[in-house]
């Protein structure tokens, strides 16, 4: 896979940096979470004019040609500044899905305007049992004359309610295939479901003799979804670590000004404990998701393995910071008003996304008995 020059990584990563610390403050999070489409649109703009949206998008669709290691690191700072926007669904898992297909004439007609921020595409890739895996597919597809209709539900689909386009995986007479769907065509209906996290929308789709497209491809269609979600996975793990740290900071921050019985807390025995558990904790996540970039973006042998190392080790992880981090806090911690509760609820549900880590601790056994017999 594709990857920037150390210097040109380094910049991009800054630029992304300054955008979020301003663009992406507790308040604008606060005020872009309540709002109907859940993502600041002016925003997502100034993201896609700097090239994050189209980071991994090949130069010749519009992109930055960019890869897995360049995605994770971009993925820490918006997990830092807790960014609410598709950016996960359209720029990475949709069109590194796109990618993996290589239908030429579907990457012209899309991939240049996801590029650009204005068309938001999404994956719908599982059903109600939300295993991700082929059989997990709950959506048929059936031929009608020349063209395509889909029946059955997609499931926990990220950012359907402001989808231009989805890409749905389908079961059809050869087999499973990738189909693109018009988010707003006849027999489309997108559901909300409640989240615990109000800083991601998740939805269910269901289609009833809607239109689509087959989106042709040379390999098996789950090979290239198996693609797409590992630089997903990646990036959510980048998010994590990214997230995980911004939390371990302004804990230790509190601890080192807020004073009981005279002394600062983080003088005492038990919150320095706590702290250097959570250093570990969180200087493990940003190696594992730092880990399963290079492996991928290397194409290395072991890269399934890292992937899912990182899936359940950063999700584990963040959660425990961010729970361990409300209980040093003390009582103002368990106020709504405090931005500890908005990094919980983001924990709480990334660590679902795209598999449990009970799901990717299987997975991680699997290869590693592979790869020793």
């Amino acid at each position: 896979m594709n990857s920037l020059a150390a210097e040109e990584r380094l910049a991009f990563q800054h630029s992304t940096a300054r955008l979020l610390a301003d663009r992406s403050t507790e308040v604008d999070v606060r005020r872009t979470m309540e709002t109907p489409s859940g993502y600041d649109a002016d925003l997502w703009k100034a993201m896609a004019d700097l090239g994050v949206v189209g980071l991994i998008i090949d130069p010749a669709y519009g992109g930055a040609g960019a890869g897995p290691v360049e995605v994770e690191v971009v993925f820490e700072e918006a997990g830092a500044a807790l960014l609410c926007s598709p950016l996960l669904s359209s720029g990475v898992l949709a069109a590194g899905l796109l990618q993996a297909l290589d239908d030429e004439d579907a990457n012209l007609r899309l991939l240049p305007a996801i590029a650009d921020g204005s068309l938001i595409a999404t994956a719908a890739l599982t059903g109600p049992r939300g295993t991700w895996t082929p059989g997990a597919v709950a959506v048929r597809a059936r031929a009608e004359g020349d063209a395509c209709r889909l029946d059955g539900r997609a499931s926990f689909v990220t950012h359907a309610h402001v989808a231009d386009v989805l890409l749905v995986a389908a079961n059809a007479a050869d087999g499973l295939a990738i189909f693109e769907v018009e988010a707003r065509a006849a027999g489309v209906a997108v559901t909300p479901a409640p989240t615990f996290d109000h800083t991601l929308r998740i939805a269910e789709v269901a289609f009833d003799g809607a239109p689509a497209r087959r989106i042709s491809t040379s390999r098996p269609a789950w090979d290239a979804v198996e693609e797409a979600l590992s630089l997903a996975r990646v990036a959510l793990a980048g998010e994590q670590a990214g997230g995980g740290r911004r939390v371990l900071e302004f804990t230790v921050d509190y601890a080192k000004t807020r004073l009981q019985f005279g002394r600062a807390i983080g003088s005492y025995q038990a919150i320095k404990h706590m702290a250097a558990d959570l250093l570990l904790e969180s200087e493990s996540a940003t190696s594992a998701a730092r880990h399963a970039a290079a492996q991928l973006a290397a194409s290395a042998s072991d890269a399934k393995a890292a992937v899912e190392l990182a899936a359940f080790a950063c999700a584990d992880a963040f959660v425990k910071i961010c729970a361990d981090a409300i209980q040093m806090h003390g009582g103002i911690a368990f106020t709504w008003n405090h931005p500890a509760h908005l990094y919980l609820r983001r924990a709480r549900s990334d660590a679902q996304l795209f598999g449990a880590a009970a799901f990717h601790r299987e997975r991680y056994v699997c290869e590693l008995e592979a790869a020793h017999g």
